[in-house]
């Protein structure tokens, strides 16, 4: 991720900062600058998600991308949130504690670490929602 991307996203990922149309009452996360439904006529405007949601689907990554080695077996999933959105997370529980339709909530997690200087990068990541 390059440097500039990763401070003009930060609000957003550490936040879970999405918009909201005010013409046509959708959601968007990641933000988005135009409603694609409404297009030039619709009004968007910052929206802060509760974070809470549901699990849609799931996979158990059990062969990591680089520098995810040690945190395998580790389940990755697609979130409905309560507001609508979807979007893909981690999910930090045993694998075999997961299931489709299992309630979640964020919390704040180092996502990765990048670059020459290893640069460490936060976000959101959920855990079951008990």
């Amino acid at each position: 991720m390059s440097v500039p991307r990763f401070w003009r996203k930060q609000i957003a990922r550490y936040n879970l900062v999405g918009t909201h149309c005010k013409k046509c009452d959708e959601y968007f996360y990641p933000p988005r600058n135009m409603c694609p439904a409404c297009r030039r006529e619709g009004e968007i405007e910052d929206f802060k998600f509760s974070g809470k949601g549901e699990v849609v689907t799931y996979t158990v990554i059990h062969t990591a991308a680089e520098g995810f080695e040690n945190q395998t077996p580790y389940v990755l999933a697609i979130i409905k949130l309560e507001e609508g959105p979807s979007l893909t997370s981690q999910i930090i529980c045993e694998p075999e504690e997961v299931s489709i339709g299992m309630k979640v909530k964020p919390v704040f997690r180092k996502l990765g670490q990048g670059g020459e200087r290893g640069m460490i990068y936060y976000g959101t990541k959920f855990v079951p929602d008990k």
